[in-house]
């Protein structure tokens, strides 16, 4: 049985500028995939490595020393395009292929205000050492492993890890202002999803409470509509250029007022109740939000209505009716189903409204 001897080790990010430099780094071996990121991703890895937060693990293969310099060579398995950006900002000029219309990017003020485009040579002395300073966690192959054998440590890998579902496909696929304000968002009420019983911790660690955010986010701009996944994907590409999310403040205050709202007067009735089930949350946030503000309301309203005490014991009726059957038979069904279609949920608010306005 063959067994191969990997090093873990670190690196810093001045020990692979210093490699490309020398030329004892190839980044590009016939096996590495081309695939370009967007200037959104290179934004947030630059932020990610200010604020010291870890990243994938790099993978890098000895080879035969270079007869030029004496010094090993090193070439990249996986981690070519985290380390193409962090040389790109740092030193350009040591990419021998530097594309400034492909390469060249900016950081995002929605990734880090204090750095939003600034070059590298602009930025403070202490965060320019923090940056060179950072350490990358490296797994080193031997020379001897072969460029066969590499594929297959990748295949195996990959073969045992989950399928990424849609919401972190949207994770990995977009860096825009939108999608930080959504994670940011569903962040805030973290504990209150747990305790209120809408997801697990399971769901939670999937992004499930972050694509119902989203779901919020795209009935407080649109209205009430049906879930699809790709009308999910387009808000975040409508979104994701630097400054065309300019509804963000009114959306995260909006969604502040109704989670808050919910739980002040609901917190302890939705974990017993059918709310805790999504479909059903996203039905009493569209009426919530419809009682504070209205749906279809212009967003620079910032002023919102209070939900009275009536209105409060409405929803805890609906919910116990929902929960003993005692409803109309096509409203029940629609309460059972999936209730993603925008017919199902426009039928569900009018029954709720009506209840709720007696």
């Amino acid at each position: 049985m063959k067994t191969w001897q990997i090093n873990k080790t670190v690196f810093k990010v001045s020990d692979f500028l210093s490699w490309q430099k020398s030329g004892n780094l190839d980044l590009t071996p016939p096996f590495q995939r081309r695939s370009v990121w967007k200037k959104g991703a290179k934004s947030y890895l630059i932020d990610t490595i200010v604020r010291g937060l870890p990243i994938p693990i790099i993978f890098i293969r000895d080879k035969q020393t270079n007869d030029f310099s004496l010094e090993p060579l090193r070439e990249v398995v996986d981690g070519q395009q985290r380390l193409r950006t962090l040389i790109t900002f740092i030193a350009p000029k040591y990419l021998k292929d530097y594309d400034p219309e492909k390469d060249d990017f900016k950081v995002s003020k929605s990734h880090n205000k204090d750095l939003a485009n600034k070059q590298f040579n602009e930025l403070d002395k202490d965060v320019k050492q923090l940056i060179l300073d950072y350490q990358f966690s490296v797994h080193v192959l031997p020379a001897e492993i072969s460029d066969r054998d590499i594929l297959q440590i990748f295949a195996r890998m990959n073969s045992t890890g989950t399928k990424l579902n849609r919401q972190e496909l949207r994770n990995a696929g977009w860096f825009g202002e939108f999608k930080m304000s959504v994670y940011e968002s569903a962040l805030k009420y973290f504990e209150e999803w747990r305790k209120w019983k809408v997801f697990t911790d399971d769901n939670i660690s999937r992004m499930d409470e972050v694509e119902l955010t989203t779901e919020f986010y795209s009935l407080m701009l649109k209205g009430v509509t049906g879930k699809s996944q790709n009308s999910l994907d387009n808000l975040y590409d409508d979104y994701d250029n630097e400054g065309s999310f300019k509804e963000r403040h009114a959306i995260e205050k909006r969604f502040e007022v109704v989670m808050d709202t919910i739980d002040d007067n609901l917190g302890d009735y939705v974990p017993k109740s059918p709310f805790k089930k999504k479909t059903l949350f996203y039905i009493l946030f569209a009426v919530v939000y419809d009682i504070c503000y209205s749906l279809g309301s212009e967003l620079n309203n910032k002023t919102n209505n209070k939900i009275s005490n009536q209105q409060v014991n409405a929803l805890r009726h609906i919910g116990d009716d929902l929960e003993k059957g005692t409803v109309d038979e096509g409203i029940l069904e629609a309460a059972t189903r999936r209730t993603t279609n925008p017919l199902e949920r426009k039928t569900l608010l009018k029954y709720f409204k009506k209840r709720i306005d007696g």
